[in-house]
């Protein structure tokens, strides 16, 4: 209770403060100002002369002398004020007006304390924005998880981890799209809101275009409509934006996430195995300067060769069983609970085969894999969208890389035959009809733009924030984004 009483005193005395710069003539929240630098470059500009810009962060004033930091984004820098530089009406307005969290201009000459530290000789102090509530108490910011995510901006300004997650993340981004076109991809925009349930296996957001009266959904991949691009003669295409997913929430999945997906003509998964090792080699050089990456306490290096694992091979040690040939999941549920893997009671929700192959993948191969490792053949019934393999069509030419037990990318040599795609999206009906609510739909409009023809294409979606995650050894995704979604 007195926490927030002495909050609510801070306010009141700033509040005031803002009617008394009225009064005087003065305007608390100016236009703008005019920067020759920003705090980051005018660190080296020692002997110049500088007109910078940012938050106060700290301030103290001893008498007739006394020293405050600004910051931005990127660094901060200490101010140095006092009478020998303004006259006695700029300096009594700085020290009665000018408070900590408040946004200020300043005005002087670069210069080094006997301290060693890099400092402005504050010529003239302008109040360009004034502040009605103060900082995170003393500065050492924000401690409750709550507060962070819906206060990101507190968390910024106090918070030097998250200033470095939230700069690599804008870093890494720019790097994504500059590696993809300097390698022949173009971006493309596809459509968010969209018909069809479609590109992944996923529950969706549903929602209502009334101009239309369409019941539509919020689009979970953009995978069909960039593979309709390269029927349309794009050699090489990508989009980076966001995907939802109407799923439950943990550490490593959210529902509204980013994600980049690019396709290549006439390359198979092969060609984009070793493109994404070189791509992620270079990403991280590119923002960390390592391709070591420290997480939970593991140490996990992508420079070095990734390890493989067949995917179907390693299913058929774990089951005892050759597990593609069964079709009916009431049969394999069965063969399953025999073995003594799982009881029925943890199979009970899942109401295909293809779920059901997917969840002992998940608790029997990918909890126990830390490095980078490629998994590759997987079976046919859990790609839909991808092209079978030559030698069987029970199985695909397709693969994840997987770290620290989490899936990174999902790709694949894409399945280009309409007859055998109209298959197995039927087949994705049949599972839908029978409960499972993260089968895809029968997407009449892909098909067509298949039947006209595609050349061979290899595709591949890498998520964003679950990388963001590993680089920065980040416990939960939602410090992964600025602004995750809160009851």
């Amino acid at each position: 209770m007195a926490e927030i009483q002495t909050l609510s005193s801070e306010v009141d005395v700033r509040k005031q403060k803002i009617l008394d710069l009225r009064e005087m003539g003065e305007i608390p929240y100016k236009a703008k100002f005019e920067r020759t630098c920003k705090i980051k470059e005018a660190r080296e500009k020692l002997g110049q002369k500088v007109k910078i810009a940012g938050r106060v962060i700290f301030k103290r004033v001893m008498g007739k002398f006394g020293f405050m930091q600004i910051r931005d984004i990127e660094d901060k820098i200490q101010i140095s004020v006092g009478r020998n530089e303004l006259d006695e009406e700029a300096y009594a307005f700085y020290k009665k007006f000018v408070d900590i969290a408040d946004f200020v201009g300043v005005e002087g000459e670069v210069y080094t304390t006997q301290t060693g530290e890099v400092t402005v000789k504050a010529e003239k102090v302008v109040l360009l924005s004034k502040a009605m509530r103060p900082l995170p108490e003393k500065f050492h910011g924000l401690v409750d998880t709550e507060s962070k995510y819906r206060q990101r901006y507190l968390d910024l300004v106090s918070n030097e981890d998250a200033r470095k997650v939230f700069l690599g993340r804008s870093k890494m981004v720019s790097f994504i799209r500059r590696y993809l076109e300097d390698h022949g991809f173009l971006e493309v925009e596809t459509p968010i809101i969209q018909t069809n349930v479609s590109g992944a296996s996923a529950k969706p957001f549903f929602t209502k275009h009334n101009a239309l009266d369409l019941e539509c959904n919020l689009r979970i991949a953009t995978e069909t409509w960039l593979k309709q691009c390269i029927a349309g003669g794009f050699d090489r295409v990508f989009e980076l934006g966001k995907d939802f997913r109407n799923e439950g929430m943990d550490a490593t999945h959210l529902q509204e996430f980013t994600q980049v997906e690019w396709y290549a003509s006439y390359w198979d998964f092969e060609d984009n195995i070793k493109f994404f090792q070189d791509f992620l080699k270079e990403l991280l050089l590119s923002c960390l300067g390592t391709t070591t990456v420290n997480y939970q306490g593991y140490t996990i290096e992508f420079g070095s060769e990734w390890d493989r694992i067949n995917y179907v091979e390693r299913m058929r040690e774990i089951l005892g069983f050759d597990f593609l040939e069964i079709d009916d999941v009431n049969v394999f549920k069965d063969k399953v609970i025999a073995s003594g893997l799982f009881k029925k009671s943890e199979l009970e929700e899942y109401k295909s085969v293809r779920a059901v192959i997917d969840f002992i993948y998940k608790k029997k191969i990918r909890e126990g894999i830390v490095n980078p490792t490629i998994l590759y053949n997987y079976p046919a019934v859990l790609k839909t969208l991808a092209r079978r393999n030559d030698a069987t069509d029970r199985i695909t030419d397709a693969f994840q890389v997987v770290v620290y037990g989490a899936e990174i990318c999902n790709a694949y040599s894409e399945l280009v035959d309409p007859l055998m795609q109209r298959k197995t999206l039927e087949e994705q009906l049949r599972d839908k009809n029978a409960g499972d609510d993260e089968a895809m739909d029968l997407d009449e409009d892909f098909l067509l733009a298949m039947e006209h023809g595609m050349p061979p294409i290899s595709g591949l979606g890498f998520g964003v924030d679950r990388f963001i995650m590993l680089m920065y050894d980040l416990p939960n995704i939602r410090d992964s984004i600025l602004f995750p979604i809160m009851r």
